[in-house]
């Protein structure tokens, strides 16, 4: 099921009409749907795609060989297995010499691990033979934090060839939904907050009856595919996945800040940042800063969240409990997600509400162009949803609200208070948004309608988008 991807397949799309060589790089976590969009992109097209594995060089090669050849004529045996990359780019040259020809080198990091004068021997081949032909060379990789050391950063062999990237995201929550048309707007909230927007993982909610039957029989359950997905993929990547797996624990927990994320994980201070960084290259792990923070990259008291929906829901429900889940007991834990899953989503609820904020600058409900939006917090009181124009000095503050009673006047007064927190010299122009699943009451609805800087959004307006 290939959902979405409008703006990616015609950032590729522009590449392939142009007249001259283009070297694309795709790359974003494992799962996301690189695969899918490439392989929707070359359909109809004169292409080569060519996955790499962990092996040997002889091995890739020969796979890159038989790729070739079902190109050239037909079935993957028709060459015998070319003794190196100059020898397979040679051959493909006369091929695109007159006529586009996409070549799809896919799970790119994987080469680099095998041989990691790969991009070297690329950036030789690019400029000697390469770019004077109509070739469409796509690299696309899994492992973010490498593919940007390795192909995109500055001293890296191939900077400056490059045509055009993507770092592809998970789906936003308004594509995710397309998977589950048939549950409830709040459910759909709920389902995204357990799955998040990997398209791998929330086809397997395609056809569940209802979220927990779905949640029981797809990840709680002994053998399936999502009840092993997080330790698979960690331990694919990294070499020494027991601390990770503790500080992935400690986040889901609720642990945010390094001190308590070392303490919890039982790991040095002093090392945590060494694992932190890993798990932000794989994008499992992000580091957050207050919004109005002007320079995020020299504030010393930021903290970690998981980046991953899933992997937040499988770390808080599922790894803990794996011997109570292999003896049997899946109701047992069931019952225990069905207790916490509201409390679970309304973190998720949160950033949704966040995304949600872009869609009301464009329906024109928020008539200036937010520069950041996030939250903001100061040790004593947080916000939920902050968004902020810098240059014309505005600022939208919100409250969200996952709760199954209507949000009445203490809760925008509240919020109110705690705008006090942030200088009000600052901004000329201060406004409010309250986010709920359960609606408003009528006397907020009707200090909204006269005050004319309060804006409402219930569920059925943020689902429809």
């Amino acid at each position: 099921m290939f959902v979405d991807r409008e703006q990616e397949l015609e950032a590729l799309e522009r590449c392939y009409r142009s007249h001259k060589a283009e070297l694309f790089i795709l790359y974003g976590r494992r799962r996301v749907g690189k695969t899918e969009l490439l392989r929707a992109f070359c359909r109809d097209k004169r292409h080569i795609f060519y996955v790499a594995d962990l092996g040997t060089e002889a091995t890739a090669l020969a796979e890159f060989t038989r790729q070739i050849s079902r190109f050239a004529y037909g079935r993957p045996d028709a060459i015998s297995s070319f003794a190196s990359w100059d020898a397979a780019f040679e051959f493909l040259v006369p091929y695109a010499g007159e006529e586009r020809l996409i070549v799809v080198i896919d799970e790119f990091t994987y080469l680099i691990q095998i041989n990691n004068a790969i991009p070297s021997i690329l950036q030789r081949l690019w400029d000697t033979r390469l770019k004077d032909t109509r070739i469409m060379l796509v690299l696309c990789g899994s492992y973010v934090g490498m593919m940007e050391r390795h192909v995109l950063a500055y001293r890296a062999p191939l900077y400056g060839r490059r045509t055009g990237q993507w770092k592809l995201a998970p789906l936003d929550f308004w594509a995710a939904q397309a998977f589950f048309p048939h549950l409830e707007p709040a459910d759909r909230v709920r389902a995204f907050a357990v799955l998040g927007g990997v398209p791998a993982y929330l086809i397997h909610f395609r056809n569940v009856e209802d979220l927990l039957s779905g949640i029981e029989q797809n990840i709680l359950t002994p053998g399936t595919f999502l009840y092993e997905e997080p330790r698979f993929l960690l331990l694919e990547e990294l070499r020494d996945p027991h601390r990770h797996f503790a500080i992935l624990e400690a986040v889901a927990g609720g642990k945010t800040r390094p001190s308590e994320i070392a303490q919890a994980a039982g790991i040095s201070p002093s090392s945590l940042s060494f694992y932190l960084d890993t798990l932000q290259a794989l994008d499992l792990v992000e580091r957050v800063v207050p919004a109005t923070v002007e320079k995020p990259h020299k504030y010393k008291r930021a903290i970690y969240r998981l980046k991953d929906n899933f992997f937040r829901f499988w770390f808080r429900f599922v790894y803990p409990n794996r011997s109570i889940l292999e003896r049997g007991d899946v109701v047992y834990v069931r019952r225990h997600v069905q207790r916490f899953l509201d409390e679970f989503t309304a973190l998720v609820f949160e950033e949704i509400s966040r995304q949600y904020i872009l869609r009301l600058h464009r329906t024109g409900r928020l008539m200036w162009m937010p520069e950041r939006v996030g939250a903001w917090w100061d040790g004593k009181e947080e916000i939920d949803v902050v968004a902020i124009n810098f240059r014309e000095r505005r600022i939208l503050l919100g409250e969200c609200k996952w709760s199954a009673h209507p949000v009445g006047m203490n809760t925008l007064q509240s919020l109110m208070a705690r705008a006090s927190r942030l200088p009000p010299e600052k901004w000329q122009d201060v406004a409010y948004v309250l986010f709920s699943r359960a609606g408003f009451t009528d006397e907020v609805r009707r200090y909204a309608k006269a005050a004319g800087n309060v804006i409402l959004v219930g569920l059925e307006e943020m689902v429809r988008g």
